[in-house]
This record gives structure tokens, C-alpha cells and sequence, in this order.
């Protein structure tokens, strides 16, 4: 089982998938059509190519701020969230009351990115 369909399986995850860090594939499964799934990815890419940027730029400001090298991020809607780590992202269900679950999957299954993202 891929690690995409291993977090899709997980209670509360509405859907998974991964993205390119070129931007030019992804896949997922779960509760998504082709083009939200595919909007998702970009979505993900985008922020994640962000934070990368906000943490490298206060590394450069010489001080540990403990948040280098940028492993993920989370944003928090009002009935769902989205979790991405590394290059791949999940949507939860906040009523499920999984995020920490989730998370710690994701952390534990998700090997880390190094390099350039692009």
C-alpha cells in the first residue's frame, strides 16, 4: 500500500496525495474530483514553496529560530484542515477530532525532503 493510500485510510482524512516539486504531476485519492485534487497540488506546492522561503530568510537573520529546515505546515479551516508534509498533502475532517494522529502519521511516514525544492 502506498503511503497515499495508507493516510487516505486513516479516520478522519477526507483526501491524500503528492505533488512534483516541479509542479508537473500529482496524484490522490479520497474525496476529491480530478480538478479540486489538482488545485489542491498547486495550492500545496505554492505554500509549501513559501514557507521554505519565510524559514530560509530567518535563518539568514542568524538566529536558530528551531523552525530549519521547514519539514511542513498546517492551515486550519473551518471544517477542514490541510496537512502537508513534505510533498504530500491530506485534507481532515475537523469534527474527527485526528489532526494530532494524522500529523504524527505523516511526520513518522513521510521521508524528509533535502536539497532544492526545484
Amino acid at each position: 500500500m502506498s503511503i497515499i493510500e495508507e493516510l487516505a485510510s486513516q479516520h478522519g482524512v477526507l483526501a491524500a496525495g503528492e505533488y512534483a516539486y516541479r509542479g508537473d504531476r500529482f496524484s490522490y485519492t479520497g474525496q476529491l474530483d480530478e480538478e479540486k485534487a489538482r488545485m489542491a497540488s498547486i495550492m500545496c506546492r505554492a505554500t509549501t514553496m513559501a514557507v521554505h522561503m519565510q524559514v530560509d530568510m530567518m535563518k539568514s537573520l542568524g538566529e536558530d529560530c528551531g523552525c530549519a529546515p521547514a519539514r511542513g505546515w498546517v492551515v486550519k479551516g473551518k471544517h477542514f484542515s490541510v496537512c502537508v508534509v513534505g510533498n504530500v498533502f491530506c485534507f481532515v475532517d475537523n469534527s474527527a477530532g485526528r489532526m494530532n494522529h494524522v500529523v504524527a502519521f505523516m511526520r513518522e511516514h513521510v521521508k524528509t525532503q533535502s536539497g532544492e525544492l526545484v
